[in-house]
């Protein structure tokens, strides 16, 4: 794809560049919904509505019917997503989450986790090959996960496997200067913040190693409370997600359909100085994509409004019993009735 300039300035991967406006107010949150959740849209169609409706961005899924990253023609077609994302004004963070894109048959298949060195490749390929259209779409960074741990592969084998696999994902990543956000996902091997710290530290915590945060897994299976997990992983925040969800249950709610007191989990996101976009993730919600979208930015923005007039030290209810509650244990089938992810 090197004959597809970059047509966009990629956010620089810092969050503490950031600036306050005049009179300490915090900056304002960068919404954003991923066409994850507009899968029976045309891309185009999604980019527009999204825009219209007034978002800031788009979580692009690299799949088959949004900018497939194995089809002829990637460079080209690449090039009109960043012509047209820099006419509606809409900034991007690339995902790979897309369920089928590699395997027809295998949900999320191949993984980096996978016993098949081959098929380990064709996944670390497929990433090195968004962190390029990342660089030709200035993107502020790109998603991944680890997979689930394989039937009768050991957890050692598993983290030596996903450390491996990743290396050539950073060193593309260096070179195009484009963050590689890893997302803990429930029932994963990488699954929670402190699984994130031990890939960091397993690979000598590369400059590009950042964090993709979804704040409906902090209520799932985080022992802290989603405004504290913001604070603990701001200093590797490269990407947001965002959603409903309740204790114990993966399973990604419209907002307010969950337990999340999100004012103060806003607040905490601006005190950071996060500048990334912050992605509402309703993957199973596509059949009514565009109500979701136009319903979930006024209660984002709300909940914004709520946490810059809230008096300091003060939270809505609920939040202290959230915050109380355990954390269910790592990998606990609970966690994770979704499936290996979405």
């Amino acid at each position: 794809m090197s004959d597809a300039p970059s047509a966009r300035t990629a956010a620089a991967p810092n969050a503490a560049t950031a600036t306050t406006p005049p009179g300490g107010a915090l900056p304002s949150l960068r919404f954003g919904y991923g066409t994850n959740g507009l899968a029976d849209l045309r891309l185009d169609d999604a980019l527009s509505l999204l825009a219209d409706l007034g978002y800031d961005g788009v979580g692009l899924t690299l799949d088959h019917m949004h900018l497939d990253p194995l089809a002829p023609g990637l460079a080209a077609r690449t090039r009109r997503v960043a012509q047209r994302l820099d006419a509606l004004g809409l900034g991007v963070t690339v995902e790979t989450g897309a369920r089928y894109v590699l395997d027809p048959r295998r949900k999320h298949g191949p993984s980096l986790l996978d016993p098949d060195p081959e098929d380990r490749s064709r996944r670390t390929d497929l990433l090195a090959r968004a962190v390029q259209v990342a660089a030709d779409l200035g993107a502020h960074a790109v998603h991944c996960f680890s997979g689930t741990v394989p039937e009768g592969t050991g957890t050692d084998t598993a983290w030596k496997r996903l450390a491996e696999s990743l290396a050539p994902v950073l060193d593309a990543a260096a070179s195009a200067g484009i963050p590689l956000a890893v997302e803990p996902e429930p029932g994963h091997l990488l699954a929670t913040l402190a699984d994130f710290h031990h890939l960091r530290r397993a690979l000598g915590d590369p400059e590009l190693l950042g964090l993709t945060l979804d704040i409906g897994h902090c209520q799932c299976l985080e022992p802290l409370s989603p405004a504290d997990c913001v604070r603990a992983a701001a200093p590797w925040l490269r990407h947001v997600q965002i959603e409903d969800m309740r204790r114990g249950v993966h399973e990604h709610l419209p907002f307010g359909e969950g337990e999340i007191d999100f004012p103060p989990v806003l607040a905490a996101l601006a005190a950071t100085g996060y500048q990334g976009l912050t992605v509402v993730e309703l993957p199973r919600h596509s059949h009514a994509g565009p109500h979701f979208a136009a319903h979930s930015l006024p209660f984002l923005r709300h909940a914004e409004r709520t946490a810059a007039t809230a008096p300091p030290g003060t939270a809505p209810p609920g939040t202290a019993e959230a915050f109380q509650q355990t954390a269910p244990p790592h990998g606990a089938p609970s966690t994770a009735p979704e499936g290996s992810s979405r």
